[in-house]
């Protein structure tokens, strides 16, 4: 999405597409929000050489992930030599010589300041692509945001019209679009048959480390009033994370306090973006935390963390 003051030309001030065709390394990039797909290119591009600051207008970055799970991130990506401005607003950016300075205001006090980058990655969002489609020929109904209306089984206002991915509400990732493209299918050979289970779509961060989550944060939890027991779980006590010199993050798990079942995972840490799917098939089961506790898992595997966090949920680990 664009930002008033900030003309995107995809050579200096880019988009997440023009940041992926960059000719070379910027001495200094600025990232305008703290959402996913800025922070996966930021880490690239950090690892490449870039001074990477990012510019985040509330006060916390990686928005939907469990807020203790943030924080070591931001914590993590600062050690790699990221800056963070937190709760400020950027006014605009001026050409200075062959580079930009980027305008900021801090919102706690007020103070305003430039931050020099020779490329300016804006990055707060995605808007639905349904301009010019045509669906204003046929009737098809958008929200003001310009999201295709459907009813819970993908069907627009026209019969045989049906609506999926990112052009619907919901987050936009393409397993999330594909798992709704399979039920939508079924629902138009089945009515009735096709179902998304929202509560079990996993979220990556892919950056290094990873980040990964499935299901209720703790603050979901709490704003609902629902009683739950943790269980977390670091890599720096599991073998195989230790073995290949990996071992910052961890594993947490969130489970229902009277049912133990569970209700949410959050990782970050080596290879979390494949670790996440073990979680995902439990809570699409249904399982307790015990139930992935007492399963057997492969030693020495950085899913052995999934297990002892498990553990720590339901009783208490066996390694830390």
């Amino acid at each position: 999405m664009p930002l008033p003051g900030l003309e995107i030309d995809e050579e200096q001030i880019v988009s997440s597409t023009g940041a992926l065709e960059l000719k070379k390394v910027p001495k200094n990039m600025v990232l305008v929000g703290g959402g996913v797909i800025g922070l996966e290119m930021g880490s690239v591009w950090s690892r490449l050489g870039a001074k990477v600051t990012v510019v985040e207008f509330t006060g916390a970055i990686a928005a939907g992930a469990d807020s203790e799970v943030a924080k070591e991130f931001q914590k993590t990506l600062k050690k790699q030599g990221f800056d963070f401005k937190m709760e400020t607003q950027v006014l605009g950016a001026t050409k200075s010589g062959d580079n930009y300075k980027v305008a900021v205001k801090d919102l706690k006090s007020g103070k305003e300041s430039e931050i020099d980058a020779d490329v300016v990655l804006v990055s707060i969002g995605r808007k639905p692509y349904t301009e010019d489609l045509g669906l204003e020929n046929v009737g098809v109904e958008t929200d003001k945001r310009g999201f295709i209306k459907t009813d819970g089984h993908w069907k627009t206002n026209i019969p045989n019209i049906y609506a999926i991915g990112d052009v619907t509400l919901g987050p936009m990732l393409a397993h999330k679009a594909e798992e709704e493209g399979q039920a939508a299918v079924e629902e138009i050979a089945s009515p009735g048959s096709g179902h998304v289970n929202y509560d079990a779509i996993p979220s990556v961060i892919y950056t290094d480390p990873e980040v990964a989550w499935v299901g209720k944060t703790e603050e979901q939890l709490k704003a609902d009033g629902v009683e739950y027991n943790v269980g977390k779980f670091p890599f720096l006590a599991n073998s195989r994370a230790k073995a290949n010199n990996t071992p910052a993050g961890f594993v947490k798990i969130l489970a229902e306090k009277e049912s133990d079942r569970v209700l949410g995972v959050h990782m970050i840490g080596p290879q979390v973006g494949e670790l996440i799917n073990e979680t995902v098939l439990a809570l699409e089961y249904g399982a307790s935390s015990e139930d992935i506790a007492r399963t057997c898992h492969a030693h020495p595997t950085l899913s052995e963390a999934i297990k002892e966090a498990a553990l720590a949920t339901h009783f208490k680990p066996i390694h830390f």
